[in-house]
């Protein structure tokens, strides 16, 4: 039980230590109640700050969209409409999909094996897990699965069978509106696209007149390093959809960036109660101002990521009849175990002596570790430790 939570730890009721590698499942990039955050939010409650305000102007929303604008698009070129719309990532994928299929006029979307963009129906219905596509209790339709980055072990060239079947008028694919990719798959099991897979996927795109879209959800707001996980590729998405650490703080906030020619909405067509809670406005602009002017957390989660990564290795290779398998970019790190039971043994090992970690993958066999990119290297060193310690007892038992 949970009480109460500081940086990179969270305390049970009994003040218990654990270390996060966990962070809200990529929803606390900069911790747990970051004061500089906290404070922000603390001053603009006590002046009474319009906390819900709909779709009106309101000044935490003019200072976040300014700040979006002049220190992650403007400095890299990006040129996208800011659409707030709705506080979870399921909604900004849900207004990506529609969106795509309304400039488009067509109604099949492209998705990827093992991928996850939400729990909403449309989310649903371009995401891998058979067990939430079951929750959905209807047919899930128009989209159509594609092999992501080497699920076919190399055996097939990059996109030789999608190209295969547009081409094809006998295929059975229906033109696609759009192909939604994470750029690491993170419920997926970290699974890692290469640059070369995804500089072919936005050519593909490109030839055939598909929108690009990008859940960088989980992996975006600095989780691989840059803000953007897809700017290691050098490409340019049609749509990106955010969430989770855009919030800054822990509050709930999403937003689809869109090309400006996309926007064809009608007025009110896309609307909700909940598209833009201002308290995490201010968050999101303090952590834009505060981590995102200058390069020094980008070089310190490589560095983390790097030092995470070593470790793995160091693991893998003190444990070789275990085929333990290395996984990841950035501080979104993967160790894959021969099977989901023994992923999940490491997992409650660590969490009995004070580690938090999840599993991921289609069979729960990737032992997830994805800490706030504001770690210590202590911290860090701790988290890694313990994590050491829990392999080794698990495999030694098994």
């Amino acid at each position: 039980m949970f009480d109460r939570a500081v940086g990179s730890h969270l305390y049970d009721e009994s003040s218990k230590s654990y270390v996060d590698f966990f962070a809200g499942a990529g929803a606390l990039n900069y911790g747990h109640n970051n004061p500089v955050l906290k404070q922000a939010v603390v001053d603009y409650i006590m002046r009474d700050g319009v906390t819900h305000a709909l779709d009106m102007n309101t000044v935490a929303k003019r200072d976040f969209l300014e700040s979006f604008r002049d220190v992650v698009l403007g400095p890299r070129e990006l040129d996208y409409k800011v659409m707030f719309p709705g506080p979870a990532g399921a909604n900004a994928v849900e207004a990506a999909l529609k969106l795509a299929r309304k400039v488009t006029g067509r109604q099949s979307v492209v998705n990827f094996t093992n991928a996850f963009h939400g729990m909403t129906l449309g989310a649903l219905s371009v995401t891998g897990n058979s067990m939430k596509r079951g929750g959905a209790g209807i047919p899930l339709v128009h989209a159509t699965p594609m092999p992501f980055d080497n699920y076919l072990d190399g055996q097939v060239p990059d996109f030789l069978w999608f190209e295969r079947l547009l081409a094809d008028s006998g295929s059975g694919l229906n033109e696609p509106a759009a192909v939604i990719v994470e750029t690491v798959q993170g419920e997926g099991g970290i699974n890692a696209a290469r640059v070369e897979w995804l500089r072919a996927l936005a050519d593909l795109c490109k030839r055939h007149g598909i929108l690009l879209i990008v859940d960088d959800v989980q992996m975006g707001c600095g989780r691989t390093g840059p803000f953007f996980s897809f700017e290691v590729a050098g490409i340019t998405p049609d749509i990106v959809c955010l969430s989770k650490s855009i919030g800054a703080f822990g509050l709930p906030l999403a937003l689809t960036l869109i090309r400006p020619e996309l926007d064809v909405w009608e007025p009110g067509e896309h609307n909700g109660t909940f598209r833009g809670i201002s308290p995490a406005f201010v968050a999101a602009t303090e952590a834009l101002r505060t981590y995102w002017t200058d390069d020094t957390l980008e070089k310190g989660t490589l560095a983390k990521g790097e030092q995470v990564e070593r470790v793995m290795h160091g693991i893998a290779e003190a444990h070789p009849t275990a085929e333990l398998k290395v996984k990841g970019r950035g501080l979104a790190r993967g160790l894959r175990f021969a099977d989901g039971e023994t992923a999940g043994a490491v997992c409650r090992a660590a969490f009995d002596r004070g580690l938090l970690m999840e599993t991921s993958g289609p069979d729960g066999e990737v032992a997830k570790v994805m800490p706030p990119l504001t770690i210590t290297d202590d911290e860090l060193d701790a988290g890694l430790g313990i994590l050491t310690e829990a392999v080794a007892a698990t495999l030694t038992r098994r």
